[in-house]
């Protein structure tokens, strides 16, 4: 097992070009499902997660070749109609193959998901959706299995508004006898994507980008070729380290639009930021860092996967702040591993109180899933001496070559065998 070996101090400068965005390729991937065919997509991240998506998309006959950035996936028809607790277990973002199998083949097994080890993240609303669009569901040894002789329209209102079950039901939707009707959906930039392949594949969608989207059931779907979105939450977590460490760090290949919210929390802080006609951002950190505080939110909302990395920064703030999870309200296994650097963080129900001014100090510290982990590396990057990070294969499920990027700023960080 790896860890890295951070030395912090270091000030960063220079470019890093923002990967494409993960959470949009998972969906997208296994979008493809529905239909048989040769699709290319562009702009993949060559992560773990991607990679066990491919590995899973292979069991279901859908085998895929990468060529630097670029795939091509082919698509048949598949005997197999099981998602397998060996993969699932790893990476909740397997559970979208649910929504496909079952609207193509009227049965899907799939086990019960795992992934980040933080927080009860129930997969109900994905299970009362399909139930809606006529599905019978069973839970036996660990897998839910899903039948129907047909999907049909129906109206469904999400509880929460669930980025998974939005895109899960939406697979399902499409090709459904009837109209289905989705209330309360997630709106998020990967939401969107995804709504935009199916509609490119030949599927009949009204409200893309809205909390509304009606669903007219079509008969077939065909392949397409897309570029996937770039990473938001990649580009919000090294525009924090900017504001954290950095001098004057430019950013190509993102999206400012995706990530309005940060931008206008990073300069309340005092950051200068500008975005030019090409969505090149520059970011430059201030004399002084200002605390501000933040309350997570869906989107357009300052989004939960950049909450560790804002209480990272916070803790160098003229003040303190206050961090207010939202979204999944156990969501802190990162602030116990930041106080062992030195942080001061209370903890108040789903609020954390975060003291400014803090001179962290490097310690071993240990990663319990992909943001936290990325908030260790960052807090790393402002403490003297070392950080060991261990179990850092949680960062290489989220960033591509994160040590990589960041050390070409400025960062001193050094993958190593643990001993």
């Amino acid at each position: 097992m790896d860890r890295f070996v951070i030395e912090g101090g270091y000030p960063l400068t220079g470019t890093i070009g923002i990967s494409g965005a993960k959470n949009s390729a998972l969906p997208l991937l296994s979008a493809a499902l529905l239909c048989d065919g040769e699709y290319v997509f562009d702009n993949v991240p060559n992560l773990r997660d991607t990679r066990t998506m491919l590995r899973l998309l292979g069991d279901l006959n859908a085998h895929g070749s990468i060529d630097g950035s670029v795939l091509h996936l082919q698509v048949g028809e598949s005997a197999n109609r099981t998602a397998s607790y060996d993969l699932v277990k790893t990476m909740r973002a397997s559970f979208y193959v649910l929504g496909p199998l079952l609207a193509r083949y009227g049965e899907a097994r799939v086990s019960l998901p795992g992934g980040c080890a933080w927080g009860p993240r129930p997969v109900d609303q994905h299970l009362k959706a399909v139930a809606k669009l006529g599905a019978t569901i069973d839970i036996d040894a660990g897998y839910i299995s899903a039948r129907c002789d047909k999907l049909r329209g129906t109206e469904i209102i999400f509880e929460l508004s669930s980025v998974g079950a939005t895109g899960n039901v939406l697979m399902a939707a499409v090709l459904a006898e009837g109209t289905t009707v989705l209330e309360n959906c997630a709106r998020e930039p990967e939401i969107v994507q995804l709504t935009e392949m199916l509609v490119a594949m030949g599927a009949e969608i009204e409200g893309v980008g809205q909390s509304r989207i009606v669903v007219h059931g079509v008969k077939e779907l065909h392949p397409v070729s897309l570029a996937i979105i770039p990473d938001r939450i990649e580009l919000g977590t090294y525009m924090i380290a900017a504001a954290l460490v950095g001098e004057s760090i430019r950013f190509d290949g993102g999206n400012a639009k995706h990530i309005g919210i940060v931008i206008e929390k990073l300069r309340e802080a005092g950051c200068q930021i500008d975005v030019d006609a090409t969505d090149t951002i520059t970011v430059k950190r201030p004399d002084k860092l200002h605390p501000v505080d933040i309350k997570t939110a869906p989107y357009p909302g300052f989004p939960t996967d950049l909450q560790a990395q804002w209480i990272a920064l916070m803790t160098q703030a003229s003040g303190d702040s206050l961090v207010t999870e939202t979204v999944y309200l156990d969501r802190f296994t990162h602030v116990a591993e930041l106080r062992r650097l030195g942080a001061q963080i209370r903890m108040d129900g789903n609020v954390a109180q975060v003291v400014g001014n803090i001179v962290l100090k490097g310690a071993p510290v240990m990663s319990t899933d992909i943001r936290a982990s990325s908030s260790l590396v960052l807090a790393g990057l402002a403490a003297s001496g070392s950080t060991l990070l261990s179990r850092i294969y949680h960062l290489d499920r989220g960033y591509e070559r994160i040590e990589q990027k960041l050390t070409e700023v400025g960062a001193h960080i050094v993958r190593e065998k643990e001993e």
